[in-house]
């Protein structure tokens, strides 16, 4: 599995591409900085973008909500973005998985995803994984991460990711589409200030034990309106980046979007 090498500073050609999100306020708490190498030339650094550069975040699913999270992680400059997924594209995905194409039909998810990345930025580092999400898999598979990003359909998966992040001491960013309607949560945080040592609540905490099959829907069964997916991935990636470069707040979130 490769891994971008953590950088102790952001090339110069990176405030080009970086530069809107670089000068926002607050975008990795301590701003940009200018130090002098051994011949007086200039490098400069700038800890946010540092932040995301050198992190790695995995993402399982690579469907209506994985797609639009790992296109805007990929765009943000996160340095490694592992996606697990052991599907094919479907004609019936394309209304709502927009990274991938008419010509990829029948292609495993995850090496379109990464395809399509590629030509996005070329510098991020992909690693696609063909793969179910196992309990006999999971704590190998997401390991290696700093991040896990939960953009599953169902709850099995969900409570195995759950599990894992707990055991892992890993954030957890989850979210779910059905119909008109999405739900965002962060669970298992890193501490901040006077919690240091503490992690907050897990997923199991708040849902104690999966729904009976019968009651759950499926986008499958129930529908699902693609832009509400692309909605949601996209609340997934910014919280990532919020907990990547020290911006999440202190306490867990469970967001209703309709």
């Amino acid at each position: 599995m490769a891994f971008v090498e953590p950088q102790p500073e952001l090339p110069l050609g990176d405030y080009r591409r970086y530069g809107r999100q670089m000068i926002l306020d607050r975008f990795g708490l301590q701003g940009p900085f200018i130090k002098f190498d051994a011949v007086n030339h200039p490098s400069y650094i700038h800890v946010g973008q540092l932040k995301l550069q050198n992190a790695s975040v995995v993402i399982v699913g690579a469907g209506g909500l994985g797609c639009p999270a790992l296109q805007y992680l990929a765009a943000a400059g996160v340095g490694t973005i592992g996606i697990i997924d052991h599907d094919v594209v479907e004609i019936s995905n394309l209304h709502r998985q927009v990274l991938h194409t008419e010509e990829r039909v029948g292609m495993a998810k995850v090496l379109s995803a990464a395809e399509a990345v590629k030509h996005l930025n070329s510098r991020v580092r992909i690693n696609p994984i063909t793969a179910a999400l196992t309990p006999l898999n999971a704590l190998e598979l997401l390991a290696p991460y700093n991040l896990i990003l939960d953009c599953t359909d169902n709850f099995p998966v969900r409570y195995l990711l759950s599990d894992t992040a707990v055991r892992l001491g890993k954030p957890l960013v989850s979210g779910a589409a059905l119909q008109w309607e999405g739900q965002l949560c962060t669970y298992n945080l890193p501490p901040k200030g006077e919690q240091a040592g503490e992690r907050g609540p897990c997923y199991r905490c708040l849902f104690s034990k999966p729904p009976a099959p019968e009651t759950s829907g499926t986008c499958e069964g129930m529908g699902v309106l693609g832009v509400v997916t692309g909605v949601i991935g996209n609340l997934q990636a910014l919280e990532a980046i919020k907990i990547i470069t020290g911006l999440h707040g202190t306490l867990e979130s469970l967001r209703f979007y309709e």
